[in-house]
């Protein structure tokens, strides 16, 4: 699998992508700064990964949305190659309009960091093709914008298009219908909040985010 993970300044877990996209994959991903213009050919997997991109400044995701290298990411998508927002990462999809909705500051007006259980929505996308449908995993979140939030038919296209593919168990920000994770209508784009790149080893808390990963490459 040919990746490359975009890094832009404040990025803080684009090094966390790398090493999780190489342990399964076994190739080093392309390493691609923001004010690149161009996307190395080829790719099956673009990540676009979490922290906190120009400090937030303005709104997340808002200052990185206008970079170099957001046009060939674009284009790359609209191709049909695999893109994979986490965290500012899905901050950033909704800012370039890849994914419908915003991620807004958390219901009780705090950093939420801790071990998230997420429910397995429709296993029929890519990047949910290891998880039986409807099973609960834990995967680490950290975020201080992570509310969900869109107009409620949108909500409802999302569900009658099977888009939404995690949802959060219990809900800790304040997202609309508890969800954690969309698609874009082709099911090659996922945004999430949490941080499955931080889920890969037992020996760091637990391996459930390492099958999203594992699905891609198979």
């Amino acid at each position: 699998m040919k990746s490359a993970v975009i890094v832009f300044p404040g990025s803080n877990c684009d090094r966390d992508m790398a090493v999780a996209l190489e342990m399964v994959s076994g190739n080093k991903p392309h390493m691609i700064w923001h004010g690149e213009s161009g996307l190395p050919d080829g790719l099956d997997l673009i990540a676009i990964p979490g922290g906190f991109s120009y400090g937030d400044y303005l709104r997340s995701g808002a200052m990185a949305a206008r970079s170099n290298i957001v046009p060939s990411i674009r284009d790359a998508a609209n191709t049909g190659v695999r893109v994979l927002g986490v965290c500012n990462g899905f901050q950033i999809l909704t800012e370039i309009g890849l994914l419908p909705g915003a991620l807004m500051r958390n219901s009780q007006i705090n950093f939420v960091c801790k071990d998230a259980p997420l429910e397995v929505a429709p296993n029929r996308t890519q990047f949910t093709a290891a998880y039986p449908a409807e099973e609960l995993i834990s995967i680490p979140v950290a975020h201080h914008d992570g509310n969900y939030f869109a107009a409620e038919d949108e909500l409802d296209r999302l569900e009658d298009e099977e888009r939404v593919v995690f949802r959060y168990a219990e809900n800790i920000n304040g997202s609309a219908r508890n969800i954690a994770g969309i698609t874009n209508a082709e099911g090659n784009i996922l945004g999430m909040m949490p941080h499955p790149e931080r889920a890969m080893d037992s020996k760091h808390g637990g391996t459930d985010g390492r099958r999203l990963f594992e699905a891609l490459l198979n």
